[in-house]
């Protein structure tokens, strides 16, 4: 970004004549309305494709009556909360409850400071990236933890508690997986980790070795419970008609950790895509950079919203598990994993310093069954399903 805004301050640039501290600002003012303004559009569109993915799944229409297919079903919702009184409880911490909100708002935003979108779109690449959003994103726990103490709600206050537990649970295997690729490349880069793979799939981290597949399945399931997605929605009690430690929350600041779940979404899938799946690597198909560019940032959208689909996709078939179930998965299954597969992974290292071929080719042939199989037994369900009503034509 300091490259980019040095182009736009040379003399006949936009911001010829203006001091490089006031350009700095302006450039990094541009770069976040430009993702925030992403992350809305993307949340919100994610918003309607998981409730029609769910009643896919579920033999339901779901929205189809806002717009074509109900495509601006998300826009009219967005509205609607906007437009709802915001109430702030009589016996609240009405300061730390009205700033609990915009705290977990930063620490998600915070994390697209460094995800790599392509080749050179990143705002900030920072050698100690890695580190950098699993730091930011901690934001989010003291969020959730001040938005369930400052309601004075017994119920918000238990549900703030039940979710900051599950999340930084979590974050010990997720980390764990994440050193398991830091310890192959030496860098804590995200563009470094990008590049140092290939844009085929054999050349993917995910298929590099057995170390690096088992890291990238606990890190994808360990990130799904971080962001208390199904089955692993333990503070958002259903049954109890409580929403965790949002309860008492109306009106926008409510929308916005609802923002802050479905973009959370694109995270994971960003940066799982960024450490196992080859990220904006594509093949020199051209020589003209804008192309080049517009290619990678598709090609890596397009692998970060499959992986969010596939967490639309659990979350529409899997129940949800017991609050004991939960933390039992992480402490007495992922941890004690999550070590002994970055131990594996050192010796692995040290043994093929450079890789293995045959190692690789294996994975890539295990990978590639795996995925026939999983795909024989959807075509197979999907060919015998039976539901129960016929679809309405606006569906």
């Amino acid at each position: 970004m300091q490259q980019f805004a040095d182009g736009l301050m040379e003399p006949g640039g936009p911001l010829a004549g203006i001091s490089t501290p006031l350009g700095y600002v302006l450039v990094v003012a541009l770069f976040a309305f430009l993702i925030l303004n992403f992350i809305m559009l993307v949340a919100g569109v994610t918003s309607w494709v998981e409730r029609r993915v769910w009643a896919r799944i579920q033999s339901r229409i779901g929205p189809n009556r806002v717009g074509p297919q109900g495509v601006l079903q998300w826009l009219a919702d967005g509205i609607k909360n906007i437009m709802k009184e915001d109430i702030v409880p009589e016996q609240a911490d009405r300061f730390l409850f009205k700033a609990a909100p915009y705290l977990t708002m930063m620490g998600f935003f915070g994390a697209f400071a460094c995800i790599p979108f392509a080749d050179g779109v990143i705002a900030a690449d920072l050698n100690v990236g890695v580190l950098y959003i699993t730091a930011v994103t901690a934001l989010v726990v003291v969020g959730i933890l001040m938005a369930g103490w400052s309601s004075n709600n017994k119920w918000a206050l238990l549900g703030g508690i039940r979710s900051a537990a599950q999340i930084i649970s979590y974050e010990i295997p997720a980390g764990l997986a994440v050193i398991t690729v830091v310890l192959f490349t030496g860098t804590l880069s995200m563009q470094g980790i990008v590049e140092a793979q290939g844009a085929a799939p054999w050349k993917w981290f995910l298929f590099a070795n057995p170390f690096l597949f088992v890291a990238f399945f606990v890190f994808f399931t360990a990130a799904l419970a971080e962001g208390n997605r199904t089955p692993f929605d333990l503070p958002e009690a259903e049954s109890e008609l409580v929403a965790g430690a949002f309860t008492e929350y109306s009106g926008l600041r409510s929308l916005l950790f609802f923002l802050v779940e479905w973009g959370n979404l694109y995270v994971i899938g960003a940066v799982a895509t960024a450490l196992f799946l080859g990220g904006w690597r594509v093949p020199a198909v051209t020589d003209n950079p804008v192309l080049l560019g517009v290619l990678q940032f598709l090609v890596f959208f397009g692998k970060s919203y499959f992986l969010v689909f596939i967490a639309m996709w659990v979350r529409g078939t899997l129940p949800r598990v017991r609050v004991d179930q939960l933390m039992s998965l992480c402490w007495k299954y992922l941890v004690p994993i999550s070590f002994v597969n970055m131990l594996g992974a050192m010796v692995f290292f040290v043994l093929f310093p450079e890789g293995s071929p045959v190692v690789r080719f294996g994975m890539v042939a295990f990978g590639a069954a795996l995925l026939v199989y999983f795909l024989s037994r959807v075509v197979f369900h999907i060919r015998r399903a039976r539901p129960e009503f016929h679809l309405s034509p606006f569906a």
